[in-house]
């Protein structure tokens, strides 16, 4: 009798690390629980948070940014660039379409839907780069700086961050047969001390970190989401409608999960990217054509040659709050989504090169990227230039900046077929954005198993709805905002780290140096074990 509650322990994290797994779960319950009982006093040390973080460290999201970025092309360009993730012989898991719909998909999708749009309407009103250029409000001017710092935000600055991550993770998995988690970057300097407590706090960074910026981009989703069905069938927005759509959408989200990468996320990421491919489509042949196609190129050669100053450049008016509000909170956005986003990546990368995921995957995601800004943002901007009062809508209701744009091509019959395929379009991102964290929080739990358990799945994917439902009542997107910019300043010390770990790998195994053969099945159960 007394082995049985022993046995019924062993059974419930069969699969998984059980000091991962309680601490993740007390980790997670505490947060839930404080925020729930004591919402506005949660709320205030959030925002307070967030406002010492934007006052006094804004400098160092900058420099630690721009470092990785600058790292991540020195490594893609430098002769380690054929290295094989993987075995010298393998060849990709994925063709190049299913690898960038995937990649694409899980990390800008839903935040690329809420702010294509509404961040240049934002800009035009009022930003230092106008200041310093003598741009009025709402000039064609201000139009395409304010496109200019769209495209910065969502560039290769915030890119390297996602792909750094991923090689690093895939390096050390698929050619040095480590577990696919965050700790395994850091065999380099702590060897097989990997397996011990400075690992699991690293890989509970992480999750904590995966899990804030996941829930900020579920929280930006669901209120986009109500905002469609309102415009559509009238629905009231409301918390509790978006509580109601979080839940229902995280269901479909962890079923997804459940049935792994190459089904339902797999899927799923090809749909989006044809789905947005009709929305664009629409935009532009509704749309002003000769203005966005023109635009594409005009804005990239604009970003190209800004976005080196614009990515040293640091706000000196103590009083101005503009970069806390934006650049900053982008920068923790990006970083506290380094470790999930990356660790998705690697997931698909096995027996691509570096130079294929560092070149190929910052180039082709930015360029995506842009293209999305400039057919979306841009048509957006156009109707502003031209009477339609779009900044007033985004004044107002960030979330339905999107419909109001579609509205304002008075393509009547098109209208609300098209503004519900943008509110399909926007379940459909969420949900691939909440299946791929879903899927890495349980590896990282399972200790780098690509293969987690499916209850756990189930509980972690339920479980990050929660999450974003907990700080959506906190304080709606300011709390989720402070949650995300919060949880990214401690992993950027850990991304610093990696750098080093990465560069010293590559010394290493060019030298004809490697780690200890010791077979990567056994090295996950001893870490499951502990």
């Amino acid at each position: 009798m007394s082995d049985r509650p022993m046995k019924r322990l062993e059974h419930v994290f069969a699969g998984v690390n059980p000091t991962m797994a309680i601490a993740s779960i007390a980790m997670v319950l505490a947060f839930v629980l404080f925020t729930v009982t004591n919402a506005e006093l949660a709320n205030s040390i959030y925002t307070g948070i967030k406002a010492w973080i934007e006052g006094s460290l804004g400098w160092y999201y900058v420099t630690v940014v721009g470092a990785v970025m600058f790292f991540t092309f020195w490594v893609g360009l430098s002769r380690y660039g054929n290295l094989r993730l993987g075995k010298d012989d393998e060849r990709p898991e994925f063709s190049n379409f299913s690898w960038f719909a995937m990649l694409f998909s899980a990390a800008v999708g839903t935040g690329l839907l809420f702010w294509s749009i509404a961040e240049p309407l934002m800009h035009m009103q009022g930003n230092p780069f106008m200041d310093m250029a003598g741009a009025e409000v709402g000039s064609a001017e201000s139009a395409q700086i304010a496109l200019r710092i769209t495209m910065f935000h969502w560039g290769l600055h915030g890119w390297c961050v996602y792909i750094l991550m991923g090689l690093v993770l895939a390096y050390f998995t698929y050619r040095h047969g480590l577990p696919l988690t965050i700790r395994s970057a850091l065999y380099p300097i702590l060897g097989e001390r990997i397996y011990g407590p400075i690992g699991h706090a690293v890989d509970l960074l992480a999750i904590f970190s995966t899990l804030f910026g996941t829930a900020t981009t579920l929280g930006l989703g669901v209120s986009q989401m109500n905002a469609g069905l309102s415009y559509i069938f009238g629905w009231e927005i409301s918390t509790t409608n978006q509580l109601l759509l979080i839940a229902a959408t995280s269901i479909v989200a962890t079923f997804s999960a459940v049935s792994g990468v190459r089904r339902g996320i797999l899927w799923l990421s090809q749909w989006n990217i044809r789905l947005s491919a009709i929305l664009f489509l629409f935009l532009l042949l509704a749309g002003p054509t000769v203005f966005l196609l023109g635009l594409y190129a005009t804005s990239i050669g604009d970003y190209l040659a800004h976005f080196i100053p614009m990515g040293l450049w640091t706000d000196s008016d103590p009083e101005r709050q503009w970069q806390g509000w934006w650049t900053i909170f982008y920068w923790g956005w990006w970083l506290s989504w380094g470790p999930f986003v990356g660790m998705f990546i690697a997931r698909i990368s096995r027996g691509r090169t570096v130079r294929q995921v560092v070149i190929g995957g910052m180039l082709a995601s930015t360029l995506g990227a842009f293209l999305w800004i400039v057919i979306m943002g841009g048509t957006g901007v156009y109707l502003q230039l031209n009477g339609t009062d779009l900044s007033s809508v985004a004044n107002n209701d960030l979330t339905m900046v999107l419909y109001k744009t579609i509205e304002g091509l008075n393509v009547h019959w098109a209208t609300l077929p098209m503004a519900g395929l943008a509110t399909l379009m926007i379940v459909s991102w969420f949900v691939t954005s909440a299946d791929s964290a879903t899927l890495v929080i349980c590896t990282i739990l399972s200790s780098g198993d690509q293969n987690p358990p499916q209850r756990y799945r189930v509980i972690w994917g339920l479980g990050l709805g929660a999450l974003a439902g907990v700080l959506l009542l906190a304080g709606g997107l300011q709390g989720l905002q402070a949650a995300t910019i919060a949880a990214a300043l401690p992993f950027s010390l850990v991304l610093l780290v990696i750098c080093y770990c990465l560069f010293k790998a590559f010394h290493q195994e060019e030298r004809g140096l490697s780690y200890a053969p010791v077979n990567a099945e056994r090295r996950r159960c001893a870490s499951s074990s502990s």
